[in-house]
């Protein structure tokens, strides 16, 4: 007896897992994942309309219910589950999800604000005039045909598409180890691009990309890319497309307005933008924006409400642009299997090359198919005439002969196809009118066939053929039809817009008026500086300015540092305000030395009682936080206790011992940070006042209650850290350039 071969073997488990894994993910990635660069179709896809089309599901007939299409896909066809395939066909039905809607669905077929489609058994469906215009020549031998997974039936390897559907409607799929996301794109302008690389096969991928543009998605927006950035997406096949809603300020009267959103970017869900919107305004993320509601119905209609009626539109935009999806990219994978199948990723170039290769091996398939039909049928036609030319003997040997066939194909040299025909002829063919109907026919099939020929051996031709077929395809689906027109929008490169206070904020004039002990409050309009105005017992004013709500309020404290207020975070003026220390973090033995409304590209002396002092521009006086910016250093017992704007060339210096000195400008160093240097020198005493005037007016101080102008500054000239000299005749006795 001999020994039987074991059925258990020994392997590798790492081989053996490589080698199926492999096979599993080549599987994924031809067989479901990503499309074909010719039909642009994924096999479930492909499937799906074949089924539809043996249905007789073509545009001009009555619905089927989808629960019957799907059955045929996954009995016949698709050897997977009932809900990708249904899933397949509900996208290829959406008018957001593909531009050009490859199934006409009746029902529920899901939306743009995310909700899904109802149940197969309650839709239906049929063929859309481009899902047909796509599998035009299966019945003419365009393709080949593969058995299905039973080998019981065989369907489309490829469909011969007419229409360069993978540009047309793109594609998304991830696969093993790979992934492809193509946009749409519109068909006018992508058979320009086919028509110009027919006419110039070694097109650059430039020229193709100005005919092309770039993409065309459903649900329009507005790209916002260069043509730079364009083309070197489609160059290398790989890139991303930055998309924004497209919207209009609609004016309300009395200088009100609201914004409308009527396109949003391709791939958002509409609900979800929205709740992500009103997310934001309720974290008081969006204050330039009061309102978000929508008002949409069968198009779309974002209804956004600014907060105040000077809010700029653009900026509240720029503002939802960064914060919402509005604005998003498309990340575009042009991965596709070529025409043998292999995954790659290929430039836009490549993709219209390999399409245009594509309808040519179908146009010669049919032209072949075409000749072979017209072949046999002039064999038949033949046969006729020599009947008719031989009637009576014809029908004597058909009488007479036993095996009537062979006596005619011996009698007249006929073959057995003609022999057969004219067997199977009825009598009322026998007619002269038959004979020459036949005739003509044959005439006009032999002229067929010499055209037939010549094309095939003309490539030349064949390319006419095709731009033939490409411009009718233009013509049928174009941008002369609704279907047609392009949607998405091409804008440049938006630049940053800087969010200001004044768009968040009414401007109005106030006055800001801060007391001794430190409380601040801010009244309506300008009011006269010079009022009194009313404070807590023991109090009084310490320093009032004239100021716009849009506008920053600098405190300097005296241990050197500065402070910001927002105009409009002041408490209005009813009352006696607000103490100051809640707005700011202020130390309990410091107080405010100067307060100003902040000047954009404005330089500044500041300067401590002890006569030290330095030049510090806007840049370094703004403070981003309530603990205030430290700028200037100080010696015990020093305070921070002037800054004054520079106004003019000259500076005027006074001191407790009543000595003056002028001196200009330019003497003091800038500085971001530090104690500066000695603006006057005291044997004895502090500073008292620090004045900035032009040299052609001179320096001006109170005197008998009236107000002096000196002209005359050449007793008090000097330069930084000298003494200087005694002040004029009549100088106030408070050692101050005017009595506060």
């Amino acid at each position: 007896m001999s020994e039987v071969e074991p059925k258990i073997k020994d392997v590798a488990l790492k081989e053996e897992l490589s080698k199926r894994y492999l096979s599993y993910a080549m599987s994924t990635i031809v067989s479901r994942s990503l499309p074909d660069v010719r039909d642009g179709l994924k096999p479930v896809h492909r499937r799906l309309l074949f089924a539809m089309r043996q249905l007789h599901l073509d545009p001009k007939t009555g619905y089927k219910k989808c629960a019957r299409v799907v059955g045929d896909v996954i009995g016949k066809y698709h050897p997977h589950g009932d809900v990708g395939v249904y899933g397949a066909m509900v996208r290829l039905a959406q008018d957001f999800s593909v531009r050009y809607p490859l199934v006409d669905g009746q029902g529920n077929f899901g939306n743009i604000d995310g909700d899904g489609a109802a149940a197969m058994r309650y839709t239906e469906a049929r063929l859309t005039d481009f899902a047909m215009a796509l599998m035009e020549g299966l019945a003419d031998d365009a393709v080949d045909f593969v058995d299905t997974y039973d080998w019981e039936e065989q369907d489309p390897a490829v469909m011969p598409a007419a229409v360069p559907n993978l540009l047309c409607n793109g594609s998304s799929g991830i696969a093993v180890g790979m992934a492809t996301n193509i946009p749409t794109h519109n068909l006018s302008e992508v058979c320009d691009a086919l028509l110009y690389l027919i006419d110039n096969s070694e097109a650059k991928d430039e020229a193709l990309v100005s005919r092309l543009k770039g993409p065309d998605f459903p649900t329009g927006g507005v790209i916002v890319d260069s043509f730079e950035s364009i083309v070197n997406t489609y160059k290398q096949g790989k890139g991303s497309f930055r998309i924004r809603a497209k919207w209009e300020k609609e004016d309300l009267g009395h200088g009100l307005y609201q914004i409308v959103v009527t396109e949003i970017p391709y791939g958002v869900v509409k609900s979800k933008l929205i709740e992500r919107i009103a997310e934001l305004l309720n974290e008081k993320k969006l204050p330039l924006l009061a309102d978000v509601r929508d008002e949409s119905a069968q198009d779309i209609r974002i209804i956004l409400e600014p907060k105040t009626r000077t809010v700029d539109a653009d900026m509240l935009m720029e503002l939802l642009f960064r914060e919402t999806e509005l604005e998003s990219k498309f990340n575009m994978n042009m991965n596709v299997l070529d025409s043998d199948g292999v995954p790659r990723v290929m430039s836009i170039g490549e993709v219209l090359r390999e399409y245009l290769n594509h309808r040519l091996q179908v146009l010669k398939r049919r032209t072949n198919h075409r000749l072979s039909k017209i072949v046999a049928r002039l064999e038949i036609l033949s046969g006729y005439l020599t009947a008719y030319l031989n009637l009576d003997a014809i029908i004597r040997i058909i009488r007479e002969k036993d095996d009537a066939k062979a006596a005619l194909m011996k009698k007249f040299k006929l073959t057995d196809n003609q022999a057969e025909a004219i067997l199977n002829m009825k009598l009322k063919s026998l007619r002269k009118l038959e004979e020459s109907e036949i005739k003509e026919e044959y005439e006009t099939l032999s002229d067929e066939k010499k055209s037939l020929e010549a094309l095939l051996s003309n490539e030349t031709k064949q390319w006419e053929a095709i731009s033939k077929e490409i411009k009718a395809t233009k013509d049928r689906f174009g941008k002369k039809t609704a279907l047609g027109r392009r949607r998405t929008e091409f804008a440049s490169a938006p630049t940053d817009i800087e969010i200001t206070i004044e768009a968040l904020v009414e401007k109005e004039p106030i006055t800001v008026i801060l007391s001794e002990k430190g409380w601040i409050r801010a009244m309506k309009g300008y009011v006269n500086l010079s009022d009194e105005f009313k404070f807590k017992e023991d109090d009084a004013l310490l320093k009032a300015v004239h100021a716009q709500t849009t506008d920053k309020i600098v405190l300097l404290d005296t241990s050197g540092k500065f402070f910001t207020l927002q105009a409009s975070d002041i408490p209005s003026g009813r009352g006696f305000g607000q103490p100051l220390r809640l707005m700011i973090d202020l130390s309990n033995n410091d107080n405010i030395s100067e307060m100003f409304v902040f000047e954009p590209k404005a330089s500044y002396v500041l300067a401590s009682n002890t006569g030290h002092g330095f030049v510090v521009d806007e840049n370094h006086l703004i403070a981003q936080t309530r603990t205030g910016r430290k700028i200037m250093n100080l010696a015990d017992g020093e305070k921070a206790t002037f800054c004054k704007k520079i106004t003019g060339d000259m500076v005027a210096v006074v001191g407790e011992n009543r000595k003056l000195l002028i001196f200009k400008v330019e003497e003091i160093p800038m500085m971001a940070r530090g104690r500066g240097v000695t603006l006057q020198k005291y044997k004895d005493g502090l500073m008292t006042d620090i004045q900035i005037f032009d040299s052609n007016v001179g320096f001006s101080y109170n005197r008998s209650g009236g107000v002096t102008v000196e002209k005359e500054l050449l007793t008090w000239l000097g330069h930084r850290a000298q003494a200087g000299k005694l002040v004029p005749f009549g100088f106030p006795k408070t050692n101050t350039f005017f009595k506060e």
